[in-house]
């Protein structure tokens, strides 16, 4: 044979062999899923348990000092390594079962300053200090399923141990709603005291039929900024007000103009929300006040659309007080969490997988959510990951609600949230501890 011919066979030979190598590497869900299943039945109960313990004692953002401590002490119980205060309130717990990647698998541990209304006889009544005023706490934005299903993973995992080698390194982050947990952990040294893991997975609770998986390749949630603004004027009696500067009047106009920068500044074919949550000024009817104080959140899933967002927030700012004379105000533009940006691989991979363990109409993409998530801090540190949603409710009450007039559904963070247990809890568990495992093949 000619040496080139030689040369040009050997690579194709290399080439079909590391092909060859990839696909068998991912796991083939037909045999795992009935002794899965199986493991999963028998746990239940226990996880039923700590499921509906966790729902009735939810604590607050760097306060999850009860959830972290329980927390730990099943993962101990599992033979995990664990270490706490990692970024005040956080945990990570590790198992190594031989030479192989590195997995995470991140929890949130906090929950939500809102009064939960769904009757569950386990309903929250938890209390607790928030801004300096006592408020309920409700995870309603489904945490206490998430750590449920993270318990259930560890514990199915190394009930298959013999099937994977590598080392899961399990995180439970605090303070997910106020989008700065992660960054505490990061802060605290997470990657550096425990190494940077190749891959990692979260899931979260979303409106859809238990059973399924909604799934996003590349950007799956918002980039998240707050805005704050205080207006400077001059205060005045009510009945003089060519005598003052009137700050409630420059903010107003600030609410409504703004928006011009969402409908004539951003392309209209992508996404961008600027919203004013709170305005607060005065303390009188009759009294023109000296200044007004506006918060919001800007969201967005594109950098340079949020570039050209906080642009044009601050130059309408300005120029709302120059028109009245005033002062230039003060503007306070914080970057919060960047958008989770899935690997596209990795969803591919885990796709496939899912796909093949709970059927094609299962396994469903969706369009980004517009809320925000801090997982994307670990996923700015290089590490390949997946973030997605899992179906929490029945599935004819779903097709109900999509009929004209049909009772709509609780999304999350509202006090009626209340997702299905058990399918939900079997359904994250199962394809948790499969993606992790397609991985350390």
């Amino acid at each position: 044979m000619h040496p080139s011919l030689t040369r040009k066979f050997c690579i194709a030979a290399a080439l079909a062999a590391s092909l060859t190598s990839t696909q068998a590497a991912e796991l083939d869900p037909q045999p795992l899923k009935p002794q899965l299943q199986q493991l999963i039945a028998k746990m239940y109960p226990q996880l039923r348990g700590i499921y509906e313990d966790l729902h009735a004692n939810p604590e607050l953002g760097f306060q999850e000092t009860r959830t972290a401590a329980k927390l730990t002490a099943e993962m101990r119980k599992l033979g995990f390594e664990v270490t706490e205060g990692i970024g005040k309130t956080g945990l990570v717990a590790i198992y190594r079962n031989g030479a192989g990647p590195t997995v995470m698998v991140r929890t949130e541990l906090d929950a939500l300053p809102m009064e939960e209304k769904t009757g569950l006889p386990y309903a929250s009544k938890a209390k607790a200090q928030y801004n300096g005023k006592e408020s309920f706490v409700a995870h309603s934005c489904g945490h206490d399923m998430h750590m449920t299903s993270w318990l259930g993973t560890a514990q199915a995992l190394l009930g298959l141990k013999n099937q994977w080698k590598g080392t899961l390194m399990f995180v439970a982050q605090p303070s997910e709603e106020t989008v700065t947990g992660a960054k505490a952990m990061l802060a605290d040294g997470l990657f550096k005291k425990f190494g940077k893991p190749d891959y990692a997975f979260a899931l979260h609770t979303g409106s859809m039929p238990y059973g399924m998986v909604g799934y996003v390749a590349g950007p799956a949630t918002s980039n998240s900024d707050s805005l704050d603004i205080t207006f400077h004027g001059r205060g005045s009696h009510g009945s003089i007000p060519d005598k003052g500067i009137d700050p409630v009047l420059m903010a107003s106009r600030f609410v409504v103009d703004v928006q011009g920068v969402i409908s004539r500044e951003k392309d209209p074919m992508e996404f961008g929300v600027v919203t004013v949550g709170a305005f607060n000024s005065g303390s009188a009817g009759n009294i023109i006040p000296d200044q007004a104080r506006l918060l919001g959140t800007i969201r967005s899933y594109k950098s340079e659309v949020r570039t050209r967002m906080h642009e044009g927030i601050e130059r309408t700012a300005k120029a709302e007080a120059a028109m009245s004379g005033a002062p230039a105000p003060e503007i306070k533009l914080t970057k919060g969490s960047d958008a989770v940006v899935n690997d596209a691989a990795l969803v591919s991979r885990t796709v496939r997988l899912f796909k093949a363990a709970l059927g094609d109409r299962n396994v469903i993409p969706i369009p980004p959510i517009t809320a925000s998530e801090d997982f994307s801090d670990f996923i700015n540190q290089g590490v390949p990951s997946m973030f997605y949603t899992l179906g929490v409710f029945d599935p004819q009450k779903v097709a109900q609600a999509s009929q004209p007039g049909g009772k709509p559904l609780p999304f999350n963070h509202s006090p009626f949230f209340a997702p299905e247990p058990e399918p939900t809890l079997k359904t994250g568990v199962e394809t948790m501890t499969m993606a992790v495992m397609n991985v350390m093949q």
